[in-house]
């Protein structure tokens, strides 16, 4: 069998859908300034919004409603659910003006999102404005109970595009349910210290684009959690942050599945981690069909990374996430650690079919030369500096 071969040139079964079609002539436009928002960023245009996004959803002229956000207003938001489905065929939401959330002391109870589309079909989010999370005074408390800025639910054929999204007060962008959607062109933008302010988390979720995007938080980049399957990830630029992660899987014995993930054209600045699968002790399932490719490092320091102990000491559980059929192929820079690639994988159930192919990374940190790690990985080596004697 060539291991090299395995994934080289596999593509994404997309069912493509054709947003050429939003460019029609039939859109009706609506304003939320005409449903009663203030737009000066102190008064709640909560239920404005909510009024004007049902006149929307249940519209039945045009074939195209698009809900205009406009620009030079600042919209102060408290947490929102947008329902569907919608009669609408194509509802668009353009924001060219500013969401914030409120301040911390503000929100009622506990929430766990701030704004939330779910169950609907063929929505474009769209535009040059801003979503502003307001999260600083959230990531001291590491522990409490953190609101994602924006969740999409349950969406089908759906396209956001645009927008800056900034300082979540936890993940800025979850996907939860959903098939077929693109996300492009979009900036994420939190500093490096802030807690948990991962700029995509995706699961449960078939068929998702993200690309030609800038993320740059204090944690991954782009997380892919259990169910996430038929994922591409294209020309983003990531940094800071922890990479663009796997996982974690497996947590409390749990079983999980992640499968057909590929990487491409990802450059990674002053990242913690670059290529990085993690999973826990003692769980179930898989991460299958993954592929890093054309991978360019700046001062990473774990530039290629599976992790089958993750937050463990190689405890004396019996099970583990089986990870399998891994391509690590054009990947060069610098990392800032000694060890530039670490395959730590599990003894119960090792990692097979990983492959190594066309990768140079130089250790950046004084004194050191670039070395790797290897523990019960099996797979090829091919034009690998520095060399994996375990895969050979």
């Amino acid at each position: 069998m060539c291991l090299l071969c395995m994934v080289q040139g596999t593509e994404i079964g997309f069912s493509r859908f054709d947003f050429k079609k939003l460019s029609g002539n039939d859109n009706v436009k609506l304003n939320v300034m005409n449903f009663g928002a203030v737009g000066n960023g102190k008064v709640d245009d909560s239920k404005a919004f909510l009024n004007a996004w049902t006149h929307m959803c249940n519209g039945t002229t045009g074939i195209i409603t698009t809900l205009i956000i406009p620009q030079g207003r600042t919209f102060l938001v408290s947490p929102t659910i947008f329902n569907g489905p919608c009669k609408v065929k194509y509802p668009v939401v353009q924001v060219d003006g500013k969401i914030i959330a409120p301040a911390k002391g503000a929100w009622n109870g506990k929430p766990d999102r701030w704004i939330q589309f779910s169950n609907v079909y063929r929505l474009t989010i769209k535009g040059s404005g801003q979503i502003d999370g307001q999260g600083s005074t959230w990531w001291d408390q590491p522990n409490e109970m953190r609101p994602t800025a924006l969740v999409l639910a349950n969406c089908m054929g759906c396209l956001l595009r645009g927008l800056t999204h900034l300082n979540s007060p936890r993940n800025h962008i979850s996907i939860f349910g959903c098939r077929e959607l693109v996300i492009s062109h979009i900036n994420i933008i939190a500093p490096e210290n802030s807690y948990n302010t991962d700029g995509i988390d995706i699961s449960h979720s078939k068929g998702i684009r993200v690309q030609d995007s800038f993320i740059g938080t204090g944690d991954d980049c782009v997380a892919l959690g259990d169910g996430s399957k038929y994922i591409n990830i294209t020309n983003v630029h990531c940094g800071p942050g922890h990479g663009v992660s796997i996982g974690s899987l497996g947590a409390n014995g749990s079983e999980q599945r992640v499968e057909h993930v590929y990487v491409r054209n990802v450059h990674f600045n002053g990242t913690m981690n670059g290529a990085r699968i993690k999973t826990w002790e003692g769980g179930k399932g898989y991460a299958k069909r993954i592929s890093f490719d054309g991978i360019t490092l700046e001062n990473v320091y774990n530039p290629v990374i599976i992790d089958q102990h993750y937050f463990n000491k190689r405890s004396s559980e019996r099970s583990a996430v089986q990870i399998s059929d891994v391509v690590f192929r054009g990947i060069s820079g610098t990392s800032t650690n000694a060890v530039v690639i670490n395959l730590n994988c599990s003894e119960v159930i090792p990692c097979t079919n990983i492959v190594l192919d066309n990768i140079g990374i130089r250790s950046t940190r004084r004194g050191a030369k670039a070395s790797s790690y290897c523990a019960h990985a099996h797979g090829a080596v091919s034009k690998t500096s520095p060399n994996v004697p375990c895969l050979v």
